[in-house]
């Protein structure tokens, strides 16, 4: 049986400060985030479920993995962090590229972070072919991280990783512009399941060469935060991504740097006093 996934999206980076500071290179947390991961760990009730931790290999998403899943790795001491190229964040900006891997691997061994980097290769970080900062590219490894974890054995699988990626490797479209870029808060979790019905085709209508992967975020997830109801279905998705996408552009978001530099980017919206 596929396992069910919890998704989570990085605690508070110091880009998530200001526009300005996008151009800060694979950006670490702040001190709010570090608090939110403490919060995460805090709350999050299935710690004793988690049989695998999965992180986009950029320096937030695996602070935050380390940092918000602390009781998995106290039960599980040889369990290190899976590093997922493939969920990395969607833009080429500078923010949004990841570090070369012999400079992660190297502070990774200081901080003493379990990580298991076999599938982060050289040019992983080049934000072009598999990894542009394109929706059609975007779309394909999105599809390609489901289709892997879709074939884990583990039963419970923890994804640490962006906001605007999540709509894609999700394909829940719903409120994706609620906050700059991403319908998701810092450190917000939700858990899918897979689908039991095969979609052959993706929220464009194009053809595929095999199984969507399709997740349906469970009814449980869906109370916690709030909706009522089940996840909406799949024809109003791909409504909602077209919608969705379309804002994005027109707001100057998840493009390349070429593209932005064409571009005025809004501040972000600010929720609780804090810059998201």
């Amino acid at each position: 049986m596929p396992p069910v996934v919890h998704c989570v999206r990085h605690a508070q980076g110091v880009h998530n400060l200001s526009t300005a500071n996008h151009v800060i290179h694979d950006p670490s947390l702040t001190d709010l985030g570090n608090e939110q991961c403490r919060l995460l760990r805090d709350n999050f009730p299935s710690h004793d479920r988690i049989e695998l931790i999965t992180a986009s290999p950029l320096r937030r998403t695996i602070y935050t993995a380390w940092q918000s899943f602390q009781p998995v790795f106290e039960k599980h001491p040889d369990m290190k962090i899976l590093l997922l190229p493939d969920v990395q964040e969607t833009s080429d900006v500078p923010c949004d590229t990841g570090s070369d891997p012999e400079v992660l691997r190297k502070e990774m061994e200081e901080q003493g972070i379990p990580v298991d980097m076999s599938l982060v290769q050289e040019g992983w970080n080049s934000k072009t072919g598999h990894y542009a900062p394109t929706n059609e590219a975007i779309k394909n490894r999105a599809r390609a991280a489901r289709r892997w974890l879709k074939e884990r054995p583990e039963k419970e699988i923890i994804v640490v990783t962006h906001g605007g990626f999540l709509h894609y490797f999700t394909e829940d479209w719903e409120d994706s512009s609620h906050y700059q870029g991403t319908g998701w808060n810092n450190t917000e979790y939700r858990s899918f399941a897979f689908s039991d019905e095969t979609h052959k085709d993706d929220l464009e209508g194009y053809p595929l060469d095999g199984d969507n992967a399709t997740m349906v975020e469970t009814e449980e997830s869906r109370h916690r935060r709030g909706k009522d109801g089940p996840m909406l279905d799949r024809e109003r998705q791909k409504t909602l991504y077209k919608l969705g996408t379309q804002g994005w552009d027109d707001q100057g978001l998840q493009l390349s740097t070429a593209e932005r530099e064409k571009t005025t980017v809004p501040e972000g919206k600010e929720v609780e006093g804090v810059r998201v």
